[in-house]
């Protein structure tokens, strides 16, 4: 990454190098805690069925956003990645909807998350146009 990432075309918004580990990390954290807080709600309430569909949406979203770094740093598949990002930012979304069907503060608590895939979506759609 140090010798290929420096060397493509970026958009004008694209944020300093700096911002990724600090959004990702805080996006973890957030993502651990709201999910863990779901799934307790949702076993508390007796929806064991929702709690264990929550887990397998948390799975698949972990997967994709695995398979967004490998596409993009691991391969350097800039275009493809920008499908992974597309339906890492679905699969986030959906998430939050989770979340929220256990409580609604949940899914505002982890609606930065699609957002900033939605916005990695457009970043990797960007990056991609630039350097094809």
């Amino acid at each position: 990454m140090e010798t290929w990432y420096p060397t493509l075309k970026k958009p004008p918004f694209n944020p300093p190098n700096a911002a990724f580990p600090i959004a990702w990390t805080t996006l973890y954290a957030d993502i651990a805690v709201t999910s863990a807080a779901a799934i307790d709600r949702y076993r508390a309430d007796g929806q064991d069925s929702k709690a264990n569909a929550y887990i397998a949406a948390l799975g698949t979203n972990l997967v994709l956003n695995a398979g967004w770094s490998w596409l993009f740093f691991g391969k350097k598949k800039v275009g493809a990645s920008v499908l992974g990002a597309g339906a890492l930012a679905i699969s986030s979304a959906d998430l939050a909807r989770r979340a929220g069907g256990a409580d609604p503060k949940l899914g505002v608590a982890l609606a930065p998350y699609p957002l900033w895939c939605s916005f990695a979506t457009l970043l990797s759609s960007e990056i991609w146009r630039r350097n094809r």
